[in-house]
């Protein structure tokens, strides 16, 4: 499967830029994250105390006449010792519970952004990106961003504050043992850095191998009904095999990358605690007389720095799993941002103003049109109508009916030209206002999972049940709705499909007239309607057709024989217009196109 051209010009961003644009999101929550900064602080110094202790009260217990060991102060070291790693238990605690807090919310506030985002791309742009791959990055990428406030970077702060506080204690006991172990530092650094380089490039892979699977999915669970009907379903198992495949292939270079590079940190470790106890022996006991105080006195130092060593270590081992979340979360923070960098083809210009009501009247000017270049779907299209009219558009498919309609509310620019809704350009009105005073009901009727009820009011509480249940009567939907055992509480599975088209039909009327649009848009509504319920339609419609402006698109004439225009189109031009019977008078195109359906009803 190829890769979507989406995908593909996703930018590349370098790691300054990504920590730069995720600051902006983190930065409300700043003095709370410095308030948990603070308390790792404490709780690192809790940390070093309890390494250093131990090796303190073997030292303590080194002399040989037990009368010479103060016991009062060993037994109020050791209370110390119990005292910091409860402290240390309680602010792991605390600033877990903190982190999680603060994550979670900054990941609600992005999440809230994106899908905002996408609300107001254009049709044309959410088209040309999957479905998967959009929901890929609202939910899972935002996901791993979570992990990246909830833990990894906080904690990377915390290991590389605690790493400086090792370093410094290692070299206030003893500043040889400690230079040794700084000499460590150069190949840990380079294993880092190459480990960074791989697994930053790998898990780009994955999370696009993600993706398009994610969008695969999506698509062809939707159109399981195609596949099954023609026997694809071998094919799309060996598509989905080839993708589930790349992923395979993906997470195995991931675990390869990292099983190299954590069995070398290890190694590294083992290296450092061998230099520990070797130098540790030699520069403690080569030139003293050995006795078991100097022994002991030697072990008590050997004792602190192989629990520093292991200090020392293990921040860098939990670095290493951080920098692996690290690079897939600034990988995921990539794909969110270059999905934020997608400018809405068009936003509300300044200026626009908000319109409460419309009366209705409708003018095109000289519109010219194309979804590609100029390759015009539209061409000089200029028409007039007045409030409360029907005006109906009729052509071959392809002709720009469904176009025509679509520019009203914005779901495209023209190119040329002007629209105007009472006398004023719709690109001078906000969008939101532009859209609330038209209502659509399409040919393919969209109905969310959840009640009637909610599909109706779209969880409007503004709208009453009453409103609804007189809508429900105004279009007839009353019909089928009052014989359910729930009435308007009647689930409604996802897409609608418990229902039939024509009943999805009159529930999209519905929807509309409970909404009380000035302006309605009509778009093959008895289109694979059988032939009753398209007189229940129909009685819909007319009653309808008194609420204000109508604009209808319908292969079916019968539908606009009582529009007060009809505009026939033709590639992109007006060819003719008037009524139906004006129509049928000119002999022209209509006419034609009447006697072909009015011929073909006749043979049924």
């Amino acid at each position: 499967m190829a890769e979507h051209v989406y995908e593909k010009n996703d930018r590349h961003m370098s790691d300054g830029e990504l920590i730069k644009r995720t600051w902006q999101y983190v930065s409300p929550y700043k003095w709370k994250l410095g308030g948990v900064l603070f308390l790792m602080i404490i709780m690192i110094g809790f940390n070093l105390l309890s390494s250093v202790i131990p090796g303190y009260i073997t030292q303590l217990l080194s002399p040989l006449d037990a009368s010479k060991i103060n016991f009062p102060y060993v037994i109020t070291i050791c209370c110390v010792y119990f005292i910091v790693n409860t402290g240390n238990t309680a602010l792991i605690y605390i600033t877990t519970m903190c982190l999680q807090r603060i994550g979670q919310s900054i990941i609600y506030d992005l999440r809230m952004i994106v899908f905002e985002h996408i609300e107001n791309m254009s049709i044309a742009q959410i088209n040309q990106i999957p479905v998967g791959s959009l929901v890929t990055r609202v939910s899972s990428d935002t996901n791993t961003l979570s992990d990246l406030f909830t833990n990894t970077i906080v904690n990377m702060i915390k290991n590389v504050l605690l790493l400086i506080g090792v370093v410094v204690v290692m070299y206030i006991i003893d500043y040889r043992i400690a230079s040794i172990l700084l000499c460590f530092l150069p190949l840990i650094a380079i294993i880092s850095f190459v480990f960074r380089k791989y697994s930053r490039q790998n898990y780009r892979k994955v999370r696009h191998s993600f993706s398009v699977m994610n969008a695969f999915l999506n698509e062809n669970i939707s159109g399981m009904k195609i596949t099954q009907i023609f026997n694809q379903e071998e094919r799309k198992i060996d598509e989905f095999n080839k993708l589930n495949g790349d992923i395979l292939t993906s997470r195995k270079t991931d675990i390869k990358i990292f099983a190299i590079f954590r069995p070398l940190i290890t190694l590294t470790y083992y290296l450092a605690l061998a230099a520990v106890f070797g130098f540790g022996t030699y520069f403690y006991l080569k030139d003293v007389e050995l006795n078991l105080t100097t022994i002991a006195l030697a072990i008590g130092v050997i004792q602190m720095f192989y629990s520093l060593v292991s200090k020392f270590f293990n921040p860098i081992q939990q670095l290493a799993d951080q920098l692996n979340s690290l690079q897939r979360a600034f990988t995921s923070c990539e794909r969110l941002y270059n999905l934020l960098d997608t400018k809405p083809d068009f936003r509300d210009s300044e200026g626009a103003v908000d319109v409460d009501h419309f009366e209705g009247e409708i003018e095109f000017k000289n519109v010219w049109f194309a979804y590609n270049n100029e390759d015009w779907i539209l061409q000089d299209v200029s028409f007039h109508i007045l409030p409360k009219q029907v005006v109906a558009f009729v052509g071959a498919t392809g002709a720009g009916k469904t176009t025509i309609l679509q520019l009203i509310v914005r779901n495209y620019d023209i190119q040329k030209g002007q629209i105007l809704i009472d006398g004023k350009d719709i690109r001078s009105i906000k969008i939101k206002s532009l859209r609330r005073g038209i209502g659509q009901m399409l040919q393919d009727v969209f109905l969310f999972s959840g009640s009637i009820k909610s599909n109706i009011n779209l969880r409007d509480d503004e709208i009453s049940d009453e409103d609804i249940i007189e809508a429900c009567k105004y279009v007839n939907a009353d019909s089928f709705i009052n014989k359910l055992e729930n009435g308007l509480n009647e689930e409604v599975n996802e897409g609608g499909n418990n229902f039939s088209s024509g009943q999805r039909q009159l529930l999209s009327f519905a929807r509309t007239v409970v909404h009380k649009p000035q302006i309605m848009i009509l778009d093959e509504a008895t289109a694979n309607i059988d032939t009753e319920t398209e007189k229940i339609i129909q009685e819909s419609l007319y009653k309808m057709m008194n609420i204000g402006t109508m604009l209808i698109v319908a292969h079916r004439l019968s539908t606009i024989q009582h529009a007060d225009n009809i505009i026939c189109l033709q590639k992109g031009k007006i060819i003719e217009q008037g009524n139906h019977q004006e129509l049928l008078k000119k002999h022209g195109y209509y006419y034609n196109l009447y006697r072909l359906q009015y011929e073909d009803q006749e043979k049924k």
